[in-house]
């Protein structure tokens, strides 16, 4: 590639064999690494044999507002690869303000696609993976935890969370409160490694088997909220009152009927004859 470029590479989240050959030339050609952990980034070039030694700069979440415009700026001359620990830098990861600044500075950026925790744990989980949610790491604090997870309580998505193994069956405590102790919940431990496990669930059934410890990488799936049962007379009310604001008629019934259950066409003919 020529200059002016910033890379974002996904890397493996676990298994090496799982890095793709372009990632592989990438780093083999690369004269300078952002790497949100150099030492990591380290381990990686060497167990992908690979030979070549970048210039390796730390990019992480307390030095990445700093960094952020001088790497830009040097992006302008240099070609920029930028690696996360594992996954794709920017979810749930640094990066995110070095894309930002690119942008403002009209550098290019450009990804090399690769494994992602994020759509790996949704598509083994068994739940359903049409519309889903990524909410990355809940608030350590448990107040804000709870209350992070009452505000999710009637989400209709699939809904993808990131925990370590210290916080897990204290935050799995909290979804059962918050969302129902039957709610169906997957955690995906361990994707793509040797000691991969997905234990599929309730909520409390599943924070009762994590409180007897639960070691490594953890990515938690959770089913959304069943449609709550609303009358047809109150489900056409809240289409006539988001129409009220603005909304479009047609987008109106869907969005309700998103929410209800009920159907969007027959929503939209209620409306048309109570006008």
């Amino acid at each position: 590639m020529l200059g002016r470029v910033i890379i974002l590479a996904a890397t493996p989240i676990g298994n090496l064999g799982d890095a793709s050959r372009r990632l592989i030339e990438v780093l083999e050609n690369a004269t300078i690494i952002a790497a949100e952990d150099t030492r990591t980034t380290q381990r990686l070039l060497q167990g992908l044999g690979i030979t070549n030694r970048p210039r390796l700069i730390a990019l992480h979440d307390h030095n990445e507002k700093a960094k952020a415009a001088e790497l830009a700026e040097s992006a302008e001359t240099e070609d920029l690869v930028v690696l996360s620990d594992a996954g794709m830098p920017t979810v749930s990861d640094p990066g995110y303000g070095l894309v930002a600044a690119a942008a403002e500075r009209g550098v290019t950026v450009t990804v090399i696609p690769g494994p992602s925790a994020v759509v790996t744990a949704l598509a083994v989980s068994g739940l359903p993976t049409d519309r889903f949610t990524f909410e990355g790491f809940l608030p350590r604090k448990p107040g804000e935890r709870r209350s992070a997870l009452n505000a999710l309580a009637t989400e209709p998505r699939t809904m993808v969370f990131f925990e370590s193994p210290s916080r897990l069956a204290a935050t799995l405590g909290d979804m059962a409160t918050a969302f129902g102790a039957s709610r169906r919940v997957a955690v995906c431990r361990e994707l793509t490694k040797f000691y991969e496990e997905v234990r599929r669930g309730g909520a409390a059934e599943l924070a009762a088997w994590a409180e007897q410890g639960v070691k490594g990488e953890i990515v938690v799936v959770v089913s959304g909220a069943e449609p709550r049962a609303v009358s047809p007379e109150d489900a056409l009310a809240q289409v006539q009152a988001l129409v009220a604001s603005g909304v479009r008629l047609k987008d109106a019934c869907a969005e309700v009927a998103a929410a209800t259950g009920l159907g969007s066409r027959d929503l939209y003919q209620a409306a048309l004859a109570a006008r």
